[in-house]
């Protein structure tokens, strides 16, 4: 048995200034605004809808990185998608590396049903300016 990957959208995402929650009982929890974002694919395009998205990740005392997303799209053509991931990555001197994430899409809106029964797998890293990109593909 092997898995398709197919792909789904390009998502950049513009971050806010990390808040951490130093030592907590689980970890330290930053907690990071999600200032804007745009997903491009041939079959998603959308953007960030309002401002209610956000980080909590969690950094654990091995250094592993809990990464915890919910956000709200809006598709070019005016559907909403509510998204959540989760992910894990190592934390490293110059950040996190490799970021991988596991999107879940929510949607009544029937041109994007589908997206209801998809589950994503992506790979993200930063660039220069601090723009987080994530490769998103459709697993089959």
């Amino acid at each position: 048995m092997s898995i398709t990957l197919t792909h789904l959208a390009t998502a950049t995402l513009e971050l806010g200034t990390p808040v951490p929650v130093v030592n907590g009982p689980r970890g330290t929890r930053m907690i990071v605004d999600i200032l804007s974002a745009r997903w491009e694919g041939e079959r998603l395009k959308a953007g960030q809808k309002g401002h209610a998205a956000a980080d909590w990740a969690l950094i654990g005392a091995d250094g592993t990185l809990a990464i915890d997303v919910r956000t709200t799209l809006e598709t070019d053509d005016g559907a909403i998608i509510f998204v959540s991931y989760e992910g894990r990555a190592q934390m490293t001197p110059t950040g996190a590396s490799p970021l991988i994430i596991t999107p879940r899409f929510e949607t009544g809106d029937d041109r994007y049903k589908w997206l209801n029964k998809v589950q994503a797998i992506g790979r993200g890293s930063r660039d220069e300016q601090g723009r987080l990109s994530y490769e998103i593909y459709e697993a089959q």
